[in-house]
């Protein structure tokens, strides 16, 4: 593990503070590096020889509104922990920017994979996939399940609403990260507006559900949520939509995310759907509104990614890429509401 300070980190600020609220928590010298793989906020691994540990901290440069609250994903996560979804246990929140130069918070280190391609997931073989996808799906149920008001959540956000406020939030990020034309996308948005349907009863939504964003142990069971940044109280089909909408990613060929849900073995979206529906029991009828509005918030999500590209604000490697994706993803939201 690299023993210089990564981009945002700085070590020995780092262990000052974990020094001063978790005493004893450190023996030897800190060491870190990045965890690639996320596009937005920024995951350390650091480890004093002995133990690990992950901080997450915002992105360099450029913040959207709303977005990068170290304080709500440290909530979440903490809210969580007791219940059977897994998510690692917190241990520190510092909003003092003096620290790193942003709020952070540190959780534990836990072991398993991000599947991401294609390629490892054929890896596993078709049933080894089948079982990994199916349990995703479990997960994401367990996840609606929650009662927000057992876990310290009650106020974590405001249901009535939601999926208009969304789709305002997400036009506002649009707006501030607007550098070159989209063809399509003001359109994609004005057609999701004209036909918002109405939410069923509000859970905890993860705001970014997919395969690369769970943890897999080598006996295929979840072994951590990860990347709850868009988490909030909501409509849980905005979840079900999004893992759908990356799934079907491939046939607006968009290659930036990850390309897993492609190997055999992975359910079709039917099948996703049909075992979401039974195992929560929620009407999923007007899934489709909600596909068409997760392929225009990957939209909005990537074209925020290119602008920090632009301006030399992204750290580690294939951000050059996302730009390309955000025309073909504004293309299929538009084609899947064309339809009805």
């Amino acid at each position: 593990m690299p023993n210089s300070d990564p981009p945002g980190l700085d070590l020995a600020g780092l262990r000052t503070q974990l020094d001063r609220e978790l005493p004893g928590l450190l023996s030897g010298p800190l060491t870190a590096e990045v965890i690639q793989g996320g596009r937005s906020n920024l995951t350390y691994v650091v480890s004093d020889g002995t133990g690990r540990w992950v901080v997450r901290r915002p992105p360099l440069g450029h913040v959207l509104p709303t977005a990068h609250d170290m304080a709500r994903e440290y909530r979440v996560i903490t809210g969580l922990h007791p219940t059977v979804v897994p998510v690692p246990e917190t241990l520190l929140l510092c909003q003092d920017t003096e620290v790193l130069g942003a709020p952070f918070y540190v959780m534990e280190f836990v072991p398993g994979t991000p599947y991401r391609t294609q390629a490892e997931m054929e890896a596993l073989g078709a049933e080894r996939t089948a079982t990994i996808a199916h349990r995703l799906i479990d997960t994401l149920v367990d996840l609606h399940a929650v009662d927000p008001g057992e876990v310290g959540l009650g106020d974590f956000g405001r249901p009535e609403g939601f999926l208009e406020r969304q789709l305002r939030r997400w036009k506002k990020q649009l707006d501030a990260s607007r550098s070159r034309d989209v063809p399509g996308i003001d359109r994609l948005h004005d057609r999701l507006a004209a036909s918002v349907p109405v939410s069923g009863p509000a859970t905890v939504v993860h705001g970014d559900y997919r395969l690369d964003n769970v943890l897999v142990d080598e006996r295929d069971r979840i072994t951590a949520v990860l990347d709850w940044e868009m988490s909030t109280l909501g409509d849980p089909l905005t979840d079900l939509a999004l893992m759908i909408a990356y799934a079907e990613r491939d046939s607006a060929n968009l290659h930036f995310v990850a390309t897993a849900t492609l190997a055999p073995g992975y359910p079709s979206r039917d099948e996703v759907i049909a075992r979401y529906a039974e195992r929560s029991g929620r009407d999923v009828s007007t899934l489709d509104w909600y596909v068409g509005f997760a392929f225009f918030k990957l939209a909005v999500i990537l074209e925020g990614i290119y602008f920090r590209f632009t301006q030399g604000k992204t750290v580690g490697t294939g951000f050059e890429l996302a730009g390309k994706g955000v025309a073909p993803l504004v293309a299929h939201g538009n084609e899947i509401l064309k339809e009805k």
